[in-house]
C-alpha cells in the first residue's frame, strides 16, 4: 500500500481569523491520525492574509503535542530566511521534545534572490501545449519569472532577510545542516557542537518544484525527495527523473525515495466536491498577481467573480491539475500520479471554505485509498520517456 500524507497550509477562511486556522490544524492532525495518514506536514509561507502557516516550527511542536504517533514535519523550511544553525537548533528542540517523529524537509525558496532577478529578466519560455502521459496531465509550464519581476517579490525579499544578507549555495547548506546534526561540522579548524540538535533523530528530506538544484542535490546526497506537483505540475517528471538520476546511496538510503503531491477535494459526489473546490482558482489567482493568498473564499464568493481571459491563463495549470471529484473519482486519479510518477508515497494538500468539509474531504480519500493495494516504485513507460525529451521548463523563484 503506498502511504498518503497531508500537507497543510493552515489556510484562513474568509470570514475567519488566524486563531481559527491554528486551532482547525490542530483539530485536522488528530483526525488525520485517527484515519492513518503517515506523516502531516506543515507549510512555510509569509505575508498572506490567508495562510497562518508562517513559524511552521512552532505549528510543528504544537500539533506533534496534539498527536501520539503521525510523523510530523515542515514542507518546507524555505532555507534562505534561516540559518543552517538556527534551523538545527529549532528542530532539535522539537526532537527532544518528540524524539523520532520528526521530519525536517528543506526547499530552496527564498535563498536565490539575485538568480530570480535574472530570471525575470530573460525572455519567457517558447510555449508548449499540454501532454497527457499514460493518464496524466502535464499542462504547460506557468511563467515565475513574471512574479519575481514584481513589486511584491521586492519587498517580500527584503523584509525577510537581513540588509545585505546572502545565503550560500543549497548544497552547502544541506551539508552544513547534516554536520550539525552528526557532530562533524568544523570551520576554520574549530568544532561546532550544537545543543539540542546534534544527534536529534530527525529525518532529512529535500523538497523541489523542477529537475534542477533540489533534486540533483537530495539524489547525490541520497536523501528522500518529495517532487510538488500541486505546485509546479508541469515539472514534476523532470523533476523525479532527475532526482533518480542523481542517486547515490547513502547511511540514510539504499535507494531513491519519491513522495509527490497533489491539490485534492474529495466529497461524497463528483458534483459537491467540484462546488467546495470552486474557490480554488479564485485563491491562486490571489497568489499568482499579488504573491499574496487571499483569505479562502467561500463557493458563493467564488460565484460571483467574473474572470477574464487573461486571469484564467493565470492559474489553468493549477485548475486542471487539482484532483476533484468522489472518492473513487480522486482515488484514480493518484493512482494514476502515483503510476506515471513511481511515487512510494503520496502527499496531498486540501482546502475549502468550511473546516468540516476539509475534515470529510481527507476521511473519504483515506477510507477509499485502503482498496487501492498498489505496489511500490514502476519503471517509466515509453510515452513518459518521450514526454521527459521536453526541453527544461522553469521552475519558481528560488527552487
Amino acid at each position: 500500500m503506498t502511504p498518503l500524507s497531508i500537507l497543510d497550509l493552515t489556510p484562513i477562511p474568509a470570514g475567519g481569523t488566524a486563531r481559527d486556522a491554528v486551532r482547525n490544524t490542530l483539530d485536522l492532525a488528530r483526525r488525520a491520525e485517527a484515519a492513518g495518514y503517515h506523516r502531516y506536514w506543515l507549510a512555510e509561507h509569509h505575508l498572506a492574509p490567508g495562510v497562518a502557516s508562517s513559524a511552521p516550527q512552532v505549528l510543528i511542536a504544537a500539533v506533534a503535542a496534539a498527536t501520539s504517533r503521525i510523523r510530523v514535519g515542515s514542507g518546507a523550511v524555505q532555507t534562505g530566511h534561516w540559518t543552517p544553525l538556527s534551523i538545527v537548533e529549532q528542530f532539535g528542540t522539537i526532537d527532544a521534545l518528540y524524539p523520532g517523529r520528526i521530519d525536517l524537509g528543506l526547499g530552496r525558496s527564498g535563498q536565490r534572490r539575485a538568480e530570480a532577478a535574472r530570471r525575470a529578466a530573460a525572455p519567457p519560455p517558447p510555449p508548449r501545449d499540454p501532454v497527457v502521459v499514460d493518464g496524466l496531465l502535464i499542462p504547460p509550464p506557468f511563467d515565475f519569472a513574471r512574479l519575481a519581476g514584481s513589486p511584491a517579490f521586492a519587498l517580500h525579499a527584503a523584509l525577510l532577510q537581513q540588509p545585505g544578507a546572502e545565503s550560500p549555495g543549497f548544497d552547502d547548506v544541506v551539508g552544513q545542516i547534516a554536520a550539525l546534526l552528526e557532530g562533524t561540522f568544523r570551520h576554520d579548524g574549530q568544532e561546532v557542537h550544537v545543543n539540542p540538535g546534534e544527534g536529534a533523530a530527525l529525518a532529512l528530506w529535500i523538497l523541489g518544484s523542477s529537475g534542477g538544484e533540489s533534486a540533483r542535490v537530495a539524489g547525490a546526497r541520497g536523501l528522500p525527495f518529495a517532487a510538488n506537483y500541486h505546485v509546479s505540475p508541469s515539472n514534476v517528471l523532470e523533476a523525479v527523473d532527475a532526482y533518480r538520476e542523481a542517486f547515490t546511496p547513502s547511511r540514510t538510503l539504499d535507494e531513491p525515495y519519491v513522495v509527490v503531491s497533489a491539490d485534492v477535494v474529495v466529497a461524497p459526489t463528483d458534483e459537491e466536491a467540484r462546488r467546495l473546490a470552486s474557490p480554488y482558482g479564485l485563491w491562486v489567482l490571489s497568489i499568482r498577481s499579488r504573491l499574496a493568498a487571499i483569505p479562502y473564499p467561500s463557493p458563493a464568493q467564488a460565484d460571483a467573480h467574473e474572470w477574464t481571459p487573461e486571469e484564467l491563463d493565470l492559474v489553468a495549470d493549477r485548475i486542471e491539475t487539482q484532483f476533484v471529484g468522489s472518492p473513487h473519482t480522486v482515488a484514480a486519479q493518484l493512482e494514476t500520479l502515483r503510476r506515471v510518477t513511481g511515487a512510494d508515497e503520496l502527499l496531498v494538500t486540501t482546502i475549502t471554505h468550511e473546516h468540516a468539509d476539509r475534515v470529510r474531504s481527507y476521511e473519504l480519500l483515506a477510507e477509499e485509498w485502503d482498496r487501492y493495494a498498489v505496489p511500490a516504485q514502476t519503471a517509466p513507460s515509453t510515452s513518459r520517456r518521450e514526454a521527459l525529451s521536453w526541453a527544461s521548463c522553469p521552475s519558481p523563484p528560488g527552487r
